[in-house]
């Protein structure tokens, strides 16, 4: 897979004329810290709800304290979007040098986000198994919440696998494509996404049936920006055909697995139970 993404981040391909001077643009500089900002504003509509009634139900006794290293994951994923939005803002504004520098943060904390994403998702299953093993409401709530919890673990699969990814894509094309290289840092971060979109309750949702309303509101989040691609270049770049093509395999394995009997046997072994 790796090749194949390497040959896909190499230079050549369409020209990205968005980025040069005779078409810029007040949108065509904008429109990625526009999609940046309204990833901040998903995650904080979905986290923030969510987490005030989860720590309600922690000092209920209905659920088990936080994990240190879910603490650690949200901090490290809020200063990852903040540098996302800072950094489109920097280069709209024309602070390239800025822009650079502050890169090197990004590529700190991102390999760090992995880390700890990578920790996480065994981490809060033991957390969640456990709890369903006690007796009393709360065994209870934590027991029907085992079965979600498998198949979103594919959702987490996914974006372990994909996110860095399109990160080493996206960095690996800073210097010789920048076209590409903006719209793999933003579709990198899209991936994580449904974490937030799922935790918006107001939302129409096809869960826990099925993952496909998140991968839709996904799609919705990004669409002003592929849309802007396809008006102004009129083509898709293919930074989009990367995205769509390498996210389709790992996609259809989610939703082939998604509240079989085998994955649900399979999922607790996997973590070691």
């Amino acid at each position: 897979m790796a090749s194949v993404a390497e040959a896909f981040a190499g230079p050549a391909g369409r020209p990205d004329v968005l980025s040069g001077t005779p078409r810029a643009g007040f949108v065509d500089r904008w429109i990625y810290v526009f999609t940046a900002a309204s990833f901040i504003v998903i995650t904080f509509t979905g986290f923030i709800p969510d987490s005030l009634a989860k720590v309600a139900a922690v000092q209920a006794g209905l659920r088990p304290s936080f994990p240190l290293v879910l603490h650690l994951h949200a901090v490290l994923m809020g200063t990852f979007l903040v540098l996302l939005l800072a950094q489109t803002v920097l280069v709209a504004s024309g602070r390239c040098d800025l822009h650079r520098r502050l890169g090197l943060a990004a590529m700190v904390v991102a390999p760090a986000l992995v880390i700890v994403g990578l920790v996480l998702v065994p981490t809060i299953y033991h957390v969640t198994w456990n709890a369903a093993q006690v007796a009393g409401a709360a065994g209870e709530i934590a027991r029907q919440r085992i079965p979600i919890a498998d198949d979103i673990m594919l959702l987490q699969f996914r974006v372990g696998i994909l996110f860095p990814l399109f990160l080493w894509i996206g960095l690996r094309a800073r210097r010789g494509d920048p076209g590409l290289h903006k719209r793999m840092m933003i579709l990198a971060t899209a991936m994580a996404l449904p974490a937030a979109i799922n935790r918006i309750e107001w939302l129409p949702t096809t869960l826990p049936a099925s993952p496909v309303a998140s991968d839709l509101y996904v799609l919705l989040a990004v669409s002003p920006m592929l849309i802007w691609d396809v008006v102004r270049n009129r083509g898709l770049h293919r930074a989009w055909l990367i995205w769509i093509g390498l996210s389709l395999p790992f996609t259809a394995l989610v939703y082939a697995l998604w509240g079989t009997p085998w994955w649900q046997t399979m999922a607790p072994r996997l973590m070691g139970l």
